[in-house]
């Protein structure tokens, strides 16, 4: 695998180097120069509503030059626009220069509840002018479906201008629309009410409309003028537009809430190697975007709940909430506790087929846009996955192991066991495996990890027909049912506990006969409508083998066959075969790289000691964050192959970025490399760590076990070998190193675990 060149230049931006500002419900998505013009994919957005779709500032008629702009945060932009004066005859040199003679425009923005942008117009020039300011905008109420131009619903617009006071007037926007709505048996009228409020406050009165500001300022020489505007927001047929006062408060307790959450988070630092360096902005930036992707309307207490992406994936979704709680775990128990409420009050009640909801199914998306509130499609309540009944439980489980407290995880154990009830009696067929089958019109055809409509394809290339059972299903099953009797045993309910590790048993020989193909020594990705094999060659055996549904004996040619080099691309394990007839890099997920995929199969590696694979994959990971701004993953990069003529791959374009996944991904690799196991309920931590030479040194702090908590100092030695020191320990908590067994091929996680459980049971 090549190596990047320490005085390598490469970086790569996502959609074309946007500007994206993002914090709870709102998002500002620009050009790089701060406008918003053409692109039908820029605008701010609220609620996952395009509010503006145009949005650009005129000095003197025309737009001034682009000096420089950047993010401060995710949340904030601030950005320099130059101009010379209009009166420019009147200095030196003569040629109007806008470097040499400078009236400057400074812009600052930041997000939430809206938009609130500061306007500082300066005068760097030795006489007097006058410059016309203007903004340009465009209010529009519509999904970011419809901003492509195919707008299908439309209600009344109605704008209004308002004197405040004395250097303050608003302008208001209020929209209302309805639709008649017949889907399979979902029959009725559907309401939206949405408003935007502008509030200005300036010492010069400005000229409006309902689409402009002017401003006519005067400037001496050296003297700066001030304004600011405020966009509010309005959701919901009570809730007029916030107040500035309201917004401002909301703003000020998003910022508590952040510093207050990453407090408790548990803190990673490295020693002083060259590498060390980008593990530890990769791990920080996961952790801040983790924070930054918060939906705090949804928070109650100190939990935390987040949106899977920005800027597509600004809603709930199932699955990334459980799958990106799972894999932060190691921060703390906040997010898990977050995802666990929000979905248990979404959990479906009924058989709804427009929905694709049965009873018990977690809701894979909640979306606020127009047309899902107003049911054009089934999105405002959509339910067509069938992971998120097992994540559920997954999450639930993972809960108890850190915390140890049934207080916290009984609220929810009706809901898990609802959510695999539901799985059992819609998913799981004559055949003995589970699968999935849209029954809605506007429903999704794959329902797996992989819902992209063309993922799941033959070794032809051709698509395969639902329903569907891929590998991964079965995987998920087998972890959920086998996680979850845990938590019955320790809860009294020994019978369902029984019933449910047994099912699971029964499921990994079932696997592990029907799925494995010997020829290519992997597991197939599904079986078909038929039952057949679908023999091609993917990424979703190795969800698998993190689940420990994979047969012992099997995994390591499993492994081996996920790091062959039509699968690894030296970034990451591929989400299909290079050889495979459909594989095309760009693809979603025919041929792409996912980190979240990769986090998993990093720490599936470590639990059965290949400790090679593992600091293999980890490191492609880690260079793979290098090549981005921050060291953030994207939510998916392109499948090219790493050689010297190559030295980056290509992105998916529409690819999220900051994302839930991938952010949660590096705390899995992490995660993976010290060997945590934790099991609080013994209040017990095991850990078996190996270091790779590339990062020889790593605390944590703040670590939380139970009512625990410590902070832990990992060094690599010499021979190789990985040491650890508790620094600091406040609370009860026996920190032991269960060394792997000699056998590769021991899970030797799993085996502690079902010791502790065996003993339980005796007593």
């Amino acid at each position: 695998m090549p190596d990047r060149p320490e005085d390598s230049l490469i970086e790569l931006w996502l959609r074309g180097a946007d500007v994206q500002l993002s914090r709870g419900r709102s998002a500002l998505v620009t050009e790089p120069t701060g406008v918003v013009g053409g692109n039908p994919h820029h605008g701010l957005f609220v609620y996952q509503t395009r509010l503006l779709a145009k949005y650009r500032w005129l000095m003197n008629g025309r737009e001034p030059e682009f000096s420089c702009g950047s993010n401060i945060n995710q949340y904030s932009w601030m950005g320099y626009f130059i101009q010379a004066p209009k009166n420019w005859k009147q200095t030196l040199p003569p040629e109007p220069s806008a470097l040499q003679q400078t009236i400057e425009l400074r812009l600052k923005r930041s997000v939430g509840e809206g938009m609130h942008e500061e306007v500082q117009l300066t005068n760097h020039t030795q006489i007097a002018t006058t410059i016309d300011l203007k903004l340009e905008f465009e209010v529009q109420f519509v999904s970011p479906d419809e901003a492509e131009g195919n707008r299908k619903q439309h209600g009344d617009l109605s704008f209004s201008s308002t004197e405040i006071g004395p250097g303050t007037s608003e302008l208001a926007w209020s929209y209302a629309a309805e639709h008649h709505y017949d889907h399979q048996g979902n029959v009725g009228i559907a309401r939206l009410q949405r408003g935007l409020t502008l509030r200005i406050e300036s010492d010069k009165e400005p000229g409006t409309s309902d689409h402009d500001v002017r401003f006519t300022i005067k400037l001496e020489p050296h003297a700066a003028w001030r304004c600011s505007l405020s966009w509010l927001a309005g959701v919901g047929e009570k809730q007029s537009p916030l107040s500035a006062e309201t917004a401002e408060q909301k703003v000020t307790d998003y910022a508590r809430k952040s510093a207050s959450y990453l407090s408790r988070t548990a803190l990673f630092s490295f020693g002083h190697e060259p590498f060390a360096e980008v593990v530890r902005r990769t791990t920080e930036r996961a952790r801040e975007d983790l924070d930054a992707l918060r939906l705090f309307d949804l928070e109650t207490g100190g939990d935390v709940a987040i949106a899977a992406g920005v800027p597509t994936y600004m809603g709930v979704f199932g699955r990334d909430m459980l799958g990106a709680g799972w894999q932060a775990s190691l921060l703390g128990p906040e997010l898990a506790l977050g995802s666990l409420k929000v979905l248990s009050d979404s959990q479906a009640s009924e058989k709804n087929d427009w929905r694709d909801s049965a009873p018990g199914k977690i809701v894979h998306e909640i979306h606020s846009d127009p047309l899902s509130v107003l049911n054009f499609r089934p999105k405002a309540e959509y339910f067509g996955s069938v992971s998120g009944s097992f994540l559920y439980p997954l999450l639930l489980s993972e809960l108890w192991h850190w915390t140890g407290s049934l207080d916290l995880v009984r609220p929810y154990v009706d809901n898990a066991r609802r959510a695999l009830k539901s799985a059992d009696q819609y998913s799981l067929d004559d055949t003995g495996f589970y699968r999935y089958q849209t029954h809605s019109e506007q429903g999704m055809k794959n329902q797996g990890w992989k819902d992209s409509e063309d993922a799941i394809v033959y070794p032809d290339g051709s698509q395969v027909a639902t329903p569907i059972g891929t590998c991964e299903m079965q995987a998920f099953a087998y972890a959920a049912k086998r996680h979850f009797s845990e938590i019955l045993w320790w809860d009294g309910e020994y019978a369902e506990a029984k019933h449910q590790f047994q099912e699971a048993t029964e499921l990994k020989q079932r696997f592990n006969e029907k799925f494995w193909m010997e020829d290519e020594g992997t597991f197939a990705m599904g079986i078909d409508k038929d039952g057949g094999l679908i023999r091609s060659v993917a990424s979703d055996p190795g969800h698998c083998l993190l689940s420990g549904i994979v047969d012992e004996s099997r995994v390591p040619r499993l492994a081996n066959r996920m790091l062959m080099k039509d699968m690894f691309s030296g970034w990451g394990i591929r989400t299909l075969s290079a050889e495979h007839r459909a594989y095309n890099p760009f693809s979603y997920h025919r041929g792409s790289v996912w980190p979240v995929e990769n986090g998993g199969f990093v720490l599936g590696f470590a639990r059965y000691g290949l400790r090679g694979e593992m600091h293999r994959l980890s490191r492609a990971l880690f260079e793979s964050a290098q090549l981005f701004p921050h060291c953030r993953l994207p939510e998916v990069f392109a499948g090219h192959q790493r050689t010297d003529d190559a030295p980056f791959p290509g992105l998916y374009t529409k690819a999220d970025w900051p994302q839930a996944w991938s952010a949660s991904a590096v705390l899995s690799v992490m995660r993976a490399l010290l060997g945590m196991f934790p099991y609080a309920a013994a209040n017990l931590l095991l850990i078996d760590p190996h270091l790779p030479d590339w990062l020889p040194e790593v605390t944590v702090k703040n670590l939380r076990v139970g009512c625990a908590h410590a902070t832990i100092h990992f060094e690599r030695k010499m021979d190789g070998t990985t040491t650890y020191r508790v620094v600091e320990l406040q609370g009860k908590l026996h920190i032991l190193r269960q060394p792997s067994p000699n056998s590769l091929t021991t899970d030797w996680a799993e085996r502690v675990k079902d010791a502790l459980f065996s003993l339980t049971a005796e007593h």
